[in-house]
């Protein structure tokens, strides 16, 4: 039995369909990533499995209770860390703890020790009676990180969990949250379009597009279905030197990027000279050459022909993002 499972899950937003017919499975204790840009279906999907959206078709199950029939035991087995802020700035860490216990039910005798251990955590111990306010953008991710702990839960939905962060904070989340899993056998999703936050952090990332899942593993597995090296190419002739490169047997696949290619090959350290040679006998100018192992970016292209950006989200996309918001206050 697995924690968390979708069978052909679609929702759609009057024409737009945010999601297509989505098959997942999570095991216990899992660190799951929905990997995909803005508006690829990753929130929508969160608010379908904590019961704050309905979905149009097929079924979603989490911790063995169906999301549509039995939203009431689904909610009270699950945490969530929304992709907004969602904490009072005018009361203290641990007032805002408090209450989110309180609206759980936590037993009274059981509230302080479980806030105190969530806050050690996340090392807040020190700033628990200071106002949310004077906390930074780190900080208040921490702390809603520890909230969404104190009713122990058995699944904790984490929707991009460290968006806007710098990088040394996003590494001591990261930290938070394996260390979460491992010591207090929590099933965790994420969705992120961090490509380093799903290498280092999940188990198993799908890699999701346009609503759809396109490619699922763990990120090793990923990583080796491109059966090869990749070669990033700077150039700005990049249609002329994808046709020539096209034809080789050593060739897998070649993706244009926004400033040149993305060549799969065999053999790289031993072909990486034929296609820079390649260039030189078609008179194109190359920038820069670089060999490297495929990256979890590289799988993104190589399944969706294009990389993953963070620009803001289209027409579409904002609807459905605001149509999913007023189903979660609802």
């Amino acid at each position: 039995m697995y924690t968390v499972e979708t069978r052909n899950l679609v929702k759609k937003f009057g024409n737009v369909v945010a999601v297509n017919d989505i098959d997942i499975k999570v095991k216990q204790s899992e660190i799951f990533g929905l990997l995909g840009p803005n508006g690829a279906g990753k929130t929508t999907t969160i608010h379908i499995l904590s019961c704050m959206l309905k979905p149009t078709s097929g079924e979603a199950y989490v911790n063995g209770y169906n999301v549509m029939k039995q939203p009431d035991q689904v909610r009270k087995s699950i945490g969530i860390v929304f992709q907004d802020p969602a904490l009072d700035d005018q009361l203290t860490g641990r007032e805002n703890m408090e209450i989110h216990g309180m609206l759980y039910n936590v037993p009274k005798k059981v509230m302080k020790p479980r806030i105190d251990a969530a806050l050690e955590l996340v090392e807040l111990t020190d700033r628990a009676n200071h106002q949310v306010r004077t906390y930074s953008g780190g900080m208040r991710r921490r702390l809603e990180i520890a909230r969404s702990l104190i009713h122990t839960p058995k699944v904790l939905f984490l929707d991009e969990p460290t968006i806007g962060l710098d990088p040394q904070t996003r590494e001591r989340i990261w930290e938070y949250i394996a260390e979460m899993a491992r010591e207090e056998k929590i099933t965790i999703i994420l969705t992120t379009h961090y490509m380093e936050e799903a290498d280092k952090l999940c188990d198993r990332v799908a890699i999701i597009d346009f609503g759809e899942i396109k490619a699922e593993g763990t990120p090793e597995e990923l990583k080796k279905q491109l059966g090869g090296d990749v070669i990033t190419v700077k150039t700005k002739r990049a249609k002329e030197l994808n046709s020539a490169v096209s034809g080789f047997e050593f060739v897998k696949s070649v993706k244009e990027t926004s400033d040149g290619l993305k060549i799969t090959l065999l053999n790289g350290e031993e072909h990486i000279t034929d296609v820079a040679c390649t260039a030189r006998d078609n008179s194109i100018d190359i920038e820069s050459l670089v060999l490297q192992e495929p990256t979890l970016n590289d799988v993104f292209l190589y399944y969706t022909g294009r990389e993953i950006r963070t620009e803001e989200a289209s027409g579409a996309v904002l609807a459905m993002r605001m149509m999913s918001q007023m189903g979660r206050r609802r």
